[in-house]
């Protein structure tokens, strides 16, 4: 569900639309310069449903007609970590969009850890190969006219990464605004004193 913008955008060089999923309480993030049209998307959410241990695009697909419906040029799907609380829908819009899947080159890390819990097959990578673009602290990823900077934030996992675009940062579920806290840091490899620190 497409959120009501409480952000002042009035002199910024781009928009920020935001679509709540009520079911994992998560929120995508659609950035876009509304001159050139140049998009990412931040976090989309595909769906499951436990009962029939099933899923579905609904919360995607209205992001997706959301891009469509503004003519955006979507460059990038952008992974602020890999969630736990909820799917990812970036290979739905991936190949919807011919865009490339971003995340914080620590996955790696995670899926060599994941791989040895789960009892992943043996031929399962565990060099982020799954996904087109790694980044790493600093790194700055231009999307058209919109350029996006990365600050390594673990802690609720070890691969999290906040992405700048202007003077707007996005933190997935790692930071909340101060009444809020922080996200959870007790999955495998969670650490509170590195989120302390981020």
């Amino acid at each position: 569900m497409r959120l009501q913008s409480k952000f002042d955008q009035a002199n910024k060089p781009f928009t920020i639309d935001a679509f709540y999923d009520p079911d994992t309480y998560t929120l995508t993030f659609v950035v876009y310069d509304p001159k050139t049209k140049d998009a990412v998307v931040i976090d989309p959410v595909l769906d499951y449903d436990p009962k029939a241990s099933s899923t579905s695009t609904e919360s995607v697909k209205e992001v997706a007609a959301y891009v469509e419906e503004q003519g955006l040029k979507l460059h990038y799907i952008m992974e602020t970590h890999a969630h736990a609380d909820h799917l990812s829908g970036s290979q739905f819009l991936a190949k919807k969009f011919n865009s490339k899947v971003v995340i914080g080159a620590n996955i790696k890390a995670v899926q060599s850890l994941f791989k040895g819990i789960f009892d992943l097959p043996e031929d399962f990578n565990t060099d982020g190969s799954q996904f087109d673009v790694l980044m790493n602290e600093g790194d700055i990823l231009e999307a058209g006219t919109l350029k996006i900077g990365a600050i390594a934030t673990p802690g609720h996992t070890p691969a999290d990464l906040t992405y700048v675009i202007d003077d707007a940062i996005f933190t997935g579920d790692a930071l909340f605004m101060h009444d809020y806290g922080t996200g959870r840091c007790d999955f495998p490899a969670g650490s509170s004193e590195d989120l302390y620190d981020s």
